[in-house]
């Protein structure tokens, strides 16, 4: 995030980033966590170091015990294996020391153990029988590990083997000198054989991981030559943006790269992504600098529009008017926030001056009255008007009484509610007909033509046209939106609910764009007519 603001500060700076300063209540958080998990990691390796010094203290020690049972004996055979057992188990137990200090330490300890059974001289019994018991315990391993050479699942085996190492030499004792040879040569050639068949698995590894990188440098150069195309439309831009998503999910997809060149790799393709959103953001941030001179220029209009609502100069003020509309008409898309806002203000402007207007020239209309009582009296009769259940019949019927209710003429402005009376049946009429919604719609918009044409305010045609292709644009805007917020859900699958009800959304949205841009043709014919 931090690195796109530095672009966007690059790029309005002509390249220089010497004054970048952005702060990021979130990064700073994340700043102070990190510092206190390194305290906490620091601790943590500081105390392991302390433990295994401790450690390797504990086991010197248990050497130099060691070392004085057998150089200066005053008890018991008896009472001497017993102490030995008890050091053996105390040096089993004393936990890890330094790497670099472990075969010293562990030669010298079992070079003791096996000088103390060398140099017994009493109780030969009791000596051949620890032996016996030792070789036992290391025929076992030996027999494991012969298993784990044919284990199929060779890191499992190798773990394993680590273990067993572990127990051969700081849980069991020596055997006798005649068979010590022999037993550790037999465990040393398993062991070659299982650490032969882990590196040929490394080697093979390292060959898939080589592969991966070949791969992954592919993709990286596919985004770079993405990001230098020369796009300047939106549609074109939402391709791109598709090629990227599609190229991010094949590098993740790809498996690891060597640990060598992993950091290289990773950092390749951030900068290759970063550079793609920086010429994204940038096209962006050009249209929405366009938007608000858009904005500018309409709030200016709405400014001049309140100014003359009032006037009554009605034969200067009307084309001013008009124009004021035309003017409106060429301006693109606002930022979305001020789309509804600004528009009603243009709009109750317009209507307040034209609404004076219409009832200036209507005053005293005695043919209007006339036309309003007879519509009142029409309105009576449909009320008992029934639809008989045949389709063409009933949809002749219906037009013919819309036929019969222009017939009647206009009414008065003030009385024009029973246009919405009439349509207000119509829709009910319409609701019972098996006609498509559209359909429906498009009978109902021509019957709202026809009634504007035959009004003299020529302003409600333009006010009508204006209203549909601010509909249009508000259905694009959406349509853009919810196209756009699917580019932002990575890794989703087709059939993802979520992503089915916005495509759902989007055809439902498209179907209603239609629709409008069928109402903008007809309405354009009307006027052409004119």
């Amino acid at each position: 995030f931090i690195d796109e603001k530095r672009d966007e500060y690059s790029h309005e700076n002509n390249g220089d980033v010497t004054g970048f300063d952005y702060h990021y209540p979130l990064k700073n958080k994340f700043d102070s966590i990190y510092n206190h998990y390194k305290d906490l990691k620091n601790q943590h390796f500081k105390q392991l170091q302390n433990n295994l010094k401790h450690n390797l203290d504990v086991r010197q020690a248990i050497i130099e015990e060691l070392k004085s049972l057998i150089d200066n004996p005053g008890e018991s055979i008896q009472d001497t294996l017993k102490s030995v057992n008890e050091l053996r188990e105390r040096w089993k137990n004393a936990g890890p020391i330094p790497r670099d200090k472990y075969n010293h330490v562990w030669n010298n300890f079992h070079f003791h153990i096996e000088r103390f059974y060398d140099h017994l001289h009493l109780d030969r019994e009791a000596r051949d029988l620890d032996f016996k018991h030792n070789l036992e315990q290391k025929q076992k391993i030996i027999a494991r590990v012969e298993e784990l050479v044919n284990e199929s699942d060779v890191t499992k085996a190798f773990r394993e083997l680590q273990s067993l190492h572990k127990i051969w030499k700081e849980e069991i004792g020596p055997v006798s000198r005649e068979n010590r040879e022999e037993l550790w040569n037999k465990f040393s050639e398993l062991t070659r054989q299982l650490h032969d068949k882990r590196e040929a698995l490394v080697a093979k590894a390292k060959e898939k991981e080589e592969e991966n990188l070949a791969k992954k440098k592919e993709i990286i150069a596919q985004i770079e030559a993405v990001s230098n195309e020369t796009i300047t439309a939106h549609s074109a831009w939402q391709g791109q943006i598709e090629k990227i998503e599609a190229l991010r999910t094949a590098f993740f997809q790809t498996g690891k790269v060597p640990q060598e060149v992993n950091e290289d790799t990773w950092t390749a393709f951030k900068n290759a992504v970063r550079n793609f959103n920086a010429q994204k953001n940038s096209f962006y941030k050009d249209i929405k600098k366009d938007q608000q001179d858009n904005l500018n220029k309409k709030l200016a209009l709405v400014e001049k529009a309140n100014a003359l609502k009032d006037n009554d100069d009605f034969n200067v003020t009307t084309p001013i008017m008009k124009q004021i509309q035309e003017e409106w008409k060429k301006i693109g898309h606002v930022p979305r926030k001020y789309s509804d806002s600004i528009w009603k203000d243009f709009k109750d402007a317009c209507n307040h001056y034209f609404d004076r207007l219409h009832a200036k020239r209507n005053e005293a209309n005695s043919e209007e009255i006339e036309a309003f009582e007879k519509k009142k009296d029409y309105l009576e009769q449909l009320k008992d008007f029934q639809l008989t259940g045949e389709h063409k019949a009933d949809l002749d019927a219906i037009k013919l009484h819309i036929e019969n209710w222009k017939g009647f003429g206009r009414v008065p402005h003030a009385r024009r509610h029973i246009e919405g009376k009439f349509n207000k049946i119509l829709d009910a009429l319409f609701d019972k007909l098996s006609l498509s919604k559209k359909e429906a719609e498009m009978v109902k918009f021509n019957n709202r033509l026809e009634q504007l044409a035959d009004s003299d305010d020529s302003r409600k045609l333009e006010n009508e046209q204006i209203f549909i292709m601010r509909k249009i644009d508000e259905v694009q805007s959406e349509i853009f939106q919810l196209e756009n917020n699917i580019q932002f859900i990575s890794n989703a699958k087709a059939d993802n609910p979520f992503i089915k009800e916005i495509n759902k959304n989007i055809d439902r949205h498209k179907e209603e764009l239609k629709t409008w841009k069928d109402k903008l043709k007809q309405i354009r014919s009307l006027k052409q007519q004119e």
